[in-house]
């Protein structure tokens, strides 16, 4: 869960996210919505895929990055746990 939150801390990584909810992306694709240098934008994929809020797949000699919902599925259920009341 560290994870998690270390990687939605970046506002890049989370407009990176929101690329990725529309649509799989390319690693080129995702770095051709930035003004910065690709191996910044593949770092940030890397802790996005660390903490497994991406999905990686290597489609020929490119490759595709998708939201992984299931993690996030995971942390909202935590959250509304840490919310009950204890009766």
């Amino acid at each position: 869960m560290n994870l998690f939150f270390k990687a939605l801390n970046d506002a890049t990584r989370r407009e990176i996210l929101g690329h990725l909810k529309k649509k799989d992306l390319s690693a080129g694709e995702i770095a051709d919505k930035f003004h910065m240098a690709k191996p910044s934008i593949s770092h940030h994929l890397d802790i996005l895929r660390r903490a497994n809020l991406v999905a990686s797949e290597k489609k020929g000699q490119f490759i595709y990055y998708s939201l992984n919902e299931t993690v996030f599925d995971e942390i909202i259920s935590w959250f509304l746990k840490l919310k009950e009341r204890k009766k």
